[in-house]
């Protein structure tokens, strides 16, 4: 391992816990009800300008962000390659976003956020 090396890695390390930080302050406020986490919302009328949640997207430029960069070095990140495989649950029949996010910290509450979510089926 060569210095660059350790400076990289303690500087992952940073925006992980930076990332890490960010994602469970918007999962809570999900979780109490606020919309607009896991997606961008399509509203109408007097709604928009209540409900538009900057951070949020915020936070989904960074997960982007951080996974691009971790790739270029062969890097990963659990729990933010968790969080963008959320962001693409969509459709009339997904859980919705509350539910998401308290699934989600709880996940992370118990460790096990980067372990598969099913129990690997026999193909026999």
């Amino acid at each position: 391992m060569t210095p660059n090396d350790a400076e990289d890695t303690g500087q992952f390390e940073l925006l992980g816990r930076a990332f890490a930080d960010q994602l469970r302050a918007c999962l809570e406020e999900c979780a109490r009800g606020r919309r607009g986490l896991f997606s961008d919302l399509e509203l109408t009328g007097d709604e928009e300008e209540s409900r538009a949640w900057p951070e949020a997207a915020r936070l989904r430029e960074l997960a982007f962000a951080l996974q691009a960069i971790l790739s270029q070095a062969e890097e990963r990140n659990a729990l933010c390659d968790e969080f963008l495989d959320l962001c693409t649950i969509h459709g009339e029949s997904n859980p919705g976003e509350p539910r998401l996010a308290r699934a989600f910290l709880a996940r992370i509450e118990s460790g096990g956020v980067g372990t598969p979510t099913e129990i690997e089926k026999k193909p026999w």
